[in-house]
């Protein structure tokens, strides 16, 4: 099962550089989307489900988490917003193993690269530690303290004129089928709050669509 893993994280990631990708090493600001097979089974009422069911299209991968690269001499490090860690810098060790799925398989890792310099891939880095120690943000909200991954990077790559770089949108936490999942009711239920429907917010699969990222033909390592 491991072996198997291995070989369909490489092809994704070879798929993920194309024709249109560029043959280099991963580097400071680098983008690394986690994505799982659409028929993949994850475990009932997760945050996982619920995320995939919102955000997934026809092309037979869910993007549902986005983290940022930073490369220090031969050491890969993670910066990203997950419940379990909140806003953190780890180890790409711990990084792939809290995505380890369930049957022990690894899901598809897609390095996406912004049009920047090195300098200001740098700096995203820089503005992404700046939230280290804040909690995740279950009610992806704005402005409230907490951040969740998507929300992490669209506050961090902000351009040397202020802009940032990606773009939101209204969020959608309805099924395709456009029914709210019951982990979306239960939780917002929980926490006091309506169902952010139609806020502006961003999430991977909408921003690994975004064209100032280009897919690079990698590996983690």
């Amino acid at each position: 099962m491991k072996r198997t893993a291995i070989l369909f994280t490489t092809i994704m990631l070879t798929l993920a550089g194309c024709t249109s990708g560029k043959q280099d090493s991963p580097r400071s600001g680098d983008l690394v989307f986690v994505g799982i097979p659409m028929n993949y089974s994850l475990q009932q009422g997760s945050m996982s489900e619920a995320i995939s069911a919102a955000t997934s299209d026809s092309t037979g991968l869910n993007l549902i988490h986005v983290a940022i690269l930073e490369v220090k001499g031969d050491s890969t490090w993670i910066i990203d917003a997950t419940i379990k860690h909140g806003v953190d810098r780890h180890p790409l060790d711990t990084f792939i193993r809290d995505f380890t799925l369930r049957d022990g398989s690894l899901p598809a890792f897609k390095i996406m690269r912004p049009e920047a310099s090195a300098a200001e891939a740098e700096q995203f880095v820089q503005n992404a530690k700046k939230y280290l120690g804040q909690p995740y943000d279950v009610s992806f909200l704005p402005d409230n303290g907490a951040m969740y991954c998507s929300e992490l990077v669209y506050n961090s790559y902000i351009t040397p004129d202020g802009e940032h770089l990606f773009s939101e949108a209204p969020m959608n936490f309805l099924d395709k089928d456009g029914n709210m999942p019951l982990y979306w009711t239960q939780l917002f239920e929980r926490i006091g709050q309506q169902v952010p429907q139609g806020i502006p917010g961003t999430n991977p699969q909408k921003m690994a669509t975004e064209k100032t990222l280009s897919p690079i033909e990698t590996k983690l390592k």
